[in-house]
């Protein structure tokens, strides 16, 4: 289970959408608004827009006149808005390169520096970040954009209380800001809770453990994620970077730093949280909730968070069923009685949903991944996750990872009630 909601990267967002920022081009990290930057104080939305062949003509001019400040100008414009667009599709490794162009130029503009670490935060390249971050401050001041997002760097990488330090600044600066008392709410929630855990480490993970946790049950848990990590990493072809934060809590505690609902059994939301403070031992179903919880780490990273619902948990079901495959019994009576559900209204939270609308939605969107992987192969799917990450919708992606076959979102849920209804759910 993945609960977006929760995620600091979420946050993130919603500070860039609702922030007024008053540098020069500050307002161009905004990921939601497709309204391009540029390098003076009109209106992001009377900005105009760049491809790169308008690009290669500015560079061409500026390597013909290189001292002439308004061709400079112009071409740092130029970059601050194309990078936007690109940002604005979640690009961010395309969007940071040409922010370094723009910094190059103007290397003492502190907003480069902002947009810079805030591309190589969402990309988890946290000293990167952090460096960046650092310079704009020592450029320009404690701007709130910048104690934000240095905060964000900082909690992200374990430094809680700097973090905190720097939130609590930055609502000085902004009393009331929504999106500033919400990280320092989920802060002070999780230091409250995580203050006394035990820690452990493997290869890929950080592990914090609750005190009434057994030690080798808390690390016959990193060795499940290591497996985990190796299956899904090797079947989607990605290796994230970054090492994965993961939790156990008493179920108490899970309640109080997700707010999740009663049947949930994990939760990814940029760290894996389990309430798994009670288990002695790894059994099948646990193991299948550690391989559920690390296919979400992957799905995000490729997706940067643009992934529909169901895709997003179908993926996560189909590698957690490798472990433990229970019946999808839901799913049979769904069909039965002709009521499965439209797709199209899984793409959002089920956090709302009661246990047994839940394990439906689950059961059905586990079976569409599940149709297709053996239909036309993890590549495909992939494909579908790359196309979301670089900001298409999933009617695009799908059409476009499936194009060989001609096939569409409609198409693919026409041909998975097809075969659902014309065979059998159980599982092979």
């Amino acid at each position: 289970m993945r609960r977006c909601r929760h995620s600091l990267l979420y946050h993130a967002a919603l500070f860039l959408t609702a922030s007024c920022l008053s540098s020069s081009l500050l307002y161009a990290a905004e990921p939601v608004n497709n309204d391009p930057p540029q390098n003076d104080k009109t209106s992001p939305s009377t900005a105009p827009r760049y491809s790169e062949k308008d690009l290669e003509q500015l560079e061409s001019s500026h390597r013909l006149f290189p001292l002439n400040e308004k061709i400079t100008y112009n071409l740092a414009s130029a970059y601050a808005a194309y990078g936007h667009q690109l940002f604005a599709q979640k690009r961010y490794e395309q969007a940071d390169a040409v922010f370094l162009k723009a910094q190059e130029l103007y290397p003492d503009d502190a907003a480069y520096a902002l947009l810079r670490g805030i591309c190589n935060y969402h990309l988890k390249k946290y000293e990167i970040a952090r460096s960046e971050l650092e310079q704009a401050r020592s450029q320009a001041g404690d701007s709130i954009e910048v104690l934000f997002f240095l905060g964000l760097v900082l909690y992200d990488t374990d430094d809680r209380q700097q973090a905190v330090e720097l939130w609590e600044l930055a609502l000085k600066r902004a009393p009331g800001r929504k999106e500033i008392l919400d990280v320092l709410s989920k802060a002070r929630k999780e230091t409250a809770v995580e203050a006394s855990m035990d820690q452990g480490h493997s290869s890929r993970f950080d592990l914090s453990y609750d005190p009434d946790v057994d030690t080798a049950f808390a690390l016959t848990v990193l060795d499940v994620l290591e497996s985990a990590a190796s299956t899904v990493n090797s079947e989607l072809d990605h290796y994230p970077q970054a090492r994965v934060p993961v939790g156990i809590y008493k179920r108490s505690d899970y309640r109080t730093v997700t707010d999740s609902p009663d049947w949930s059994g994990g939760v990814y939301d940029g760290k894996i949280r389990l309430p798994f403070g009670s288990a002695k031992e790894i059994n099948p179903a646990l193991r299948a909730v550690l391989y559920h919880e690390y296919a979400h780490v992957v799905v995000f990273e490729l997706t940067r968070g643009n992934c529909p619902l169901w895709l997003n948990e179908g993926i996560a079901e189909v590698f957690g069923r490798t472990q433990y495959n229970r019946p999808l019994t839901e799913l049979e009576h769904a069909v039965r009685k002709g009521v499965v559900t439209d797709f199209r209204k899984l793409e959002k939270s089920f956090s709302g949903l009661a246990s047994a609308d839940a394990m439906l939605a689950y059961q059905q969107s586990y079976s569409m991944v599940d149709y297709l992987v053996t239909t036309y192969g993890w590549h495909r799917v992939k494909q579908i996750l790359v196309g979301l990450g670089n900001g298409l919708n999933i009617e695009t992606a799908i059409t476009a990872a499936l194009a060989d076959y001609n096939l569409t979102y409609d198409g693919i849920i026409r041909e998975w009630r097809e075969r659902l209804v014309g065979g059998s759910t159980e599982e092979k």
